[in-house]
């Protein structure tokens, strides 16, 4: 987490070093969950290892897979987290987990000692829409397989340590689909 926050050269080496002091380490086994939809988001997270998915359930009550968190990487239901609402997603260790928990309580009072926390946040929140908005537009412009070969070029490691199951979901596709899309990328 040190080295993750030192790369936006932003914080102070002291602040840095309160953050990864007040980070409580937690670990998640294999299916369990972060984030439960209904909850309130009260902490946020740094992954150190593992892999996480976050998921909400449609209308007919079908698992969507919208993101996926590797290590070094910021975790949580930001939505909740922000408004203090209930929480519409879950965020669910895909294997064994290691994570730096930090407290909302801990994040707002951060926020108030140092300006460079506030910049920080605001940098990182920039990124989260960023990756957000080209997700959606990457849903919405292109077909199956061009999201797909995006996933080879960009995060082959999603590719070979994520259930095919939750890959089709987060493409948008049937599992029946992402085969034949497969099929045709290695022939």
């Amino acid at each position: 987490m040190k080295e993750y926050l030192e790369s936006f050269q932003i914080l102070k080496a002291a602040e840095i070093e309160e953050a990864v002091h007040i980070a409580i380490p937690k670990t998640l086994k294999k299916d369990d969950l972060f984030s439960k939809e209904g909850s309130v988001s009260t902490s946020i997270a740094f992954v150190k290892s593992g892999i996480l998915r976050t998921y909400y359930h449609s209308s007919s009550l079908e698992e969507i897979t919208y993101c996926f968190y590797f290590p070094r990487s910021f975790t949580s239901s930001y939505s909740s987290f922000i408004t203090q609402e209930k929480s519409m997603d879950n965020i669910q260790a895909l294997n064994d987990v290691s994570l730096l928990v930090i407290p909302k309580h801990e994040i707002d009072r951060l926020e108030k000692t140092s300006i460079n926390w506030m910049k920080l946040l605001k940098v990182m929140a920039e990124q989260h829409y960023i990756n957000l908005e080209k997700r959606i537009f990457m849903l919405q412009k292109e077909k199956a397989e061009v999201r797909y070969q995006n996933l080879l070029e960009y995060n082959p490691t999603l590719l070979q340590e994520v259930p095919l199951n939750y890959i089709a979901s987060y493409l948008g596709i049937t599992q029946r689909h992402l085969s034949r899309i497969r099929k045709g990328v290695t022939n």
